[in-house]
């Protein structure tokens, strides 16, 4: 970007097109879209220009460096003549020029109060310095017309300076939605689960802020065979509290099973592949409403700007009840019915869907006063598949039940991650009813592994003499144990008693987790019932059912 920069070039660009990249959430979002704009074009030369004033501007650098883009230091912006200034964040000290300054929205329109680092005061989300609009030299890109309309109320002098473009984000989001399976089998989500995910903004007004505990207590509370959480925090709280402090207050929920979603780029799959979203007043919240998510509110702050899509949401979408049944409640949401349940308030805040991509690329080359490339206009990507976010769990607080109504008995089984046992009350055992802690033989707390009374190898062996050495071993090396399962490549699962006794369990579905054939066998042996050569239906929490056969083997 010097002045002789020309002759070491390879790409002589016609036009400079500056990048300001001032904080995570900001710079993701030109990162994702700017790309499509641009696409195979090598008159417009890209250059990242780095504002480190932000009080979220931690995690910029390495992402931009991740990504390959060339960065130049803030202060070196003032000695060049840029054709175009390109962000997502409003609040830059625009060097002085007259080249013209393009605001994308790094969320959805102008529906939240911020801190305002020039004062002590509050300023709208999104909106750029005065001065900059009275130089003539910004435009904002906006979703809606009600979004000009507010603008127009809050700060007349946006007038004849905003751009309708649509939501790109949301466009995608939309787009990628017949592709869902693929996510949630990237996620580890298998089709008799459902994927609870919650998100939070930043600020003490957020979910988190307000609610840190609803994490544990919801895995605490969902049978982890049948449901999955996973949260979606905003980059700001990892900016500024930092990815180390902010595992370690999610330490329990993480040890569950949590499927925590990196700041960058994961949480929109995540959000098409949930099947239940509670949120708060961030734009998260609207996107997973708009895009047909079924949805509870935990939290909703004063900071949310009425008369906006986001607090018209507020009015319609339920409130989860913190202290009542959060299982009901995830339950009663995810059997709503249609997916175009909020399309009322999506069609607020969303003008046009589908045509974001190509309206940003006509503003974009209007204001680089170049002609758009022959190409056909930009279209929706399909959102990459994202890389697994979650830890295996490896305890568990098993609940099973047993009824003898028929010829066979039914048993019932129910596992809770032990990881977060503390944030739900005691389960007491009853004549029917049985609870028992169990493990994995890659448990990394020994009191877990020496209390269990049932232990699970991970991975299955080979061959039934593989299984049954490794039982042995592991009842003596656990004398507190009264069960060790192992699954068998082929589909069938040995459990050994303490007693020296071995039952052969077999499923006429596919392979089961061991710990559910564990759980089976530690139920019947609890409410008296013959471990040979007897069939036994399994519950699987409420949503599937199993046929399983028990057989003692000879010793």
């Amino acid at each position: 970007m010097g002045r002789d920069a020309h002759r070491w070039s390879t790409f002589q660009g016609e036009r400079t097109l500056i990048v300001a990249a001032r904080t995570v959430t900001s710079t993701v979002r030109v990162l994702e879209t700017l790309p499509s704009l641009l696409r195979d074009d090598p008159r417009v030369t890209v250059v990242f220009a780095y504002d480190d004033t932000s009080a979220f501007n931690s995690g910029v650098l390495p992402l931009l460096h991740t990504a390959g883009c060339r960065v130049m230091p803030w202060e070196q912006l003032g000695q060049i003549a840029p054709d175009l200034i390109l962000s997502a964040s409003e609040n830059i000290d625009v060097p002085e020029g007259d080249c013209p300054v393009l605001v994308l929205p790094h969320g959805i329109g102008f529906q939240k109060f911020v801190p305002d680092s020039r004062s002590s005061g509050e300023r709208l989300s999104g909106v750029v310095p005065d001065s900059l609009l009275e130089s003539g030299r910004a435009w904002l890109a906006v979703s809606h017309p009600a979004q000009e309309e507010q603008l127009l109320v809050a700060h007349p002098k946006t007038a004849g300076r905003t751009l309708l473009t649509g939501d790109p984000c949301f466009d995608e989001l939309v787009a990628s939605r017949p592709h869902r399976q693929a996510y949630r089998e990237a996620l580890g989500v298998p089709d008799h689960q459902r994927l609870v995910v919650v998100s939070s903004t930043w600020g003490s007004t957020s979910l988190l802020g307000r609610h840190p505990s609803l994490l544990p207590r919801l895995l605490a509370q969902l049978p982890c065979d049948e449901y999955r959480v996973g949260a979606i925090v905003h980059p700001n709280v990892w900016s500024a509290h930092g990815a180390w402090h902010i595992r370690s207050l999610l330490s329990s929920a993480l040890d569950a099973g949590l499927l925590l979603m990196p700041p960058v780029h994961a949480w929109r799959p995540a959000l098409v592949a949930a099947d239940v979203l509670v949120g708060d007043h961030g734009s998260v919240t609207l996107y997973g409403a708009s895009a047909g998510t079924a949805v509870r509110l935990a939290a909703f702050g004063d900071d949310a700007v009425p008369g906006t899509a986001a607090h018209d949401l507020a009015a319609v979408v339920p409130r989860l009840d913190l202290q009542g049944d959060l299982l009901q409640q995830v339950r009663d949401a995810s059997a709503e019915p249609t997916p175009h349940r909020h399309a009322a308030v999506a069609a607020r805040a969303f003008a046009e869907p589908g045509h974001a991509l190509a309206r940003l690329r006509t503003a974009l080359y209007r204001l680089l006063k170049l002609p758009e490339p022959p190409s056909p206009p930009p279209s929706s990507p399909m959102l990459p598949v994202p890389d697994p976010a979650a830890s295996p769990v490896t305890s568990w607080q098993v609940v099973t039940g047993v009824t003898e109504d028929g010829a066979e008995p039914t048993v019932t089984v129910r596992r809770f991650p032990a990881a977060v046992a503390g944030h739900e009350a005691e389960r007491p055992d009853s004549a029917t009813a049985f609870t028992h802690l169990a493990c994995t033989d890659d448990e990394r707390d020994r009191r877990v592994a020496e209390s269990a009374s049932v232990v699970v190898r991970r991975r299955p062996a080979t061959t039934a003499v593989a299984a049954l050495r490794w039982i042995e071993g592991m009842l003596a090396e656990l004398p507190g144990s009264l069960l060790a399962a192992a699954g068998v490549h082929g589909g069938h699962c040995l459990v050994g008693l303490r007693d020296g006794r071995t039952v052969e369990v077999t499923a006429t579905g596919p392979a089961l987790d061991p710990g559910l054939p564990a759980a089976v066998v530690y139920a019947c042996l609890r409410a008296g019932i013959p471990l040979d050569d007897i069939p036994v239906t399994l519950w699987i929490g409420d949503l599937r059912d199993e046929d399983v056969t028990l057989r003692l083997r000879p010793a």
